[in-house]
């Protein structure tokens, strides 16, 4: 059996290179990392924070965020017809209207409006946690608005609902609908001369 020489100047400079390239891997996986959560941050803004509420943690977030993505880049969203996009905002200003006589029933019905819209352009028919949890990935900035408008609609049917708190709702409603019942700019393609 041989003995190890430890002051091998090739061993040492072995072990030095090993170090060294842990170093260099953990440094890069920290810094891969980082930047996959300042695109979280980026694409969900208030949204990434309140995962992280949620969950507890920042990796936990981030792959419940990356599930999201993954779950709607599965669906076939698609925008309105022009006919359909006229039935909706028909639709709404129906709604909109019942609110000055009938303010909880207008709530109820927008939030069912908002849902049915949501189908139309091809969210997946599922619960409302989930139907926010997927309006997140391309709305992040609306969908506070939309849990705050929907718990307000839960509350409609409980009979604790103000009628500040239906006008809030209301609001909320509409933001988020007009945003999901617009029309995609179609993309300009310039000619090259």
């Amino acid at each position: 059996m041989m003995a190890i020489d430890w002051t091998d100047p090739r061993l040492i400079a072995g072990a030095i290179a090993v170090v060294v390239m842990a170093a260099i891997g953990i440094f890069v996986a920290v810094r891969r990392n980082k930047q996959k959560t300042a695109k979280l941050r980026a694409r969900f803004g208030p949204e990434y924070d309140q995962a992280v509420l949620t969950h507890g943690t920042a990796g936990k977030a981030e792959t419940t965020l990356v599930k999201r993505e993954t779950r709607v880049e599965g669906m076939k969203l698609r925008d309105l017809s022009a006919g359909e996009r006229e039935r909706f905002q028909t639709a709404w200003k129906t709604v909109q209207s019942r609110f000055v006589d009938h303010p909880q029933t207008a709530v109820t019905e927008a939030d069912e409006l908002v849902s049915s819209l949501m189908l139309a352009r091809g969210y997946a028919e599922a619960n409302f946690d989930q139907r926010a949890a997927d309006v997140s990935v391309h709305h992040p900035r609306l969908v506070q608005s939309y849990r705050s408008a929907h718990e307000i609609a839960v509350r409609v049917g409980k009979d604790e609902a103000t009628t500040e708190d239906l006008r809030v709702a209301m609001i909320q409603y509409r933001t988020l609908f007009d945003e999901l019942a617009e029309v995609q700019a179609p993309v300009e393609i310039k000619a090259v001369a």
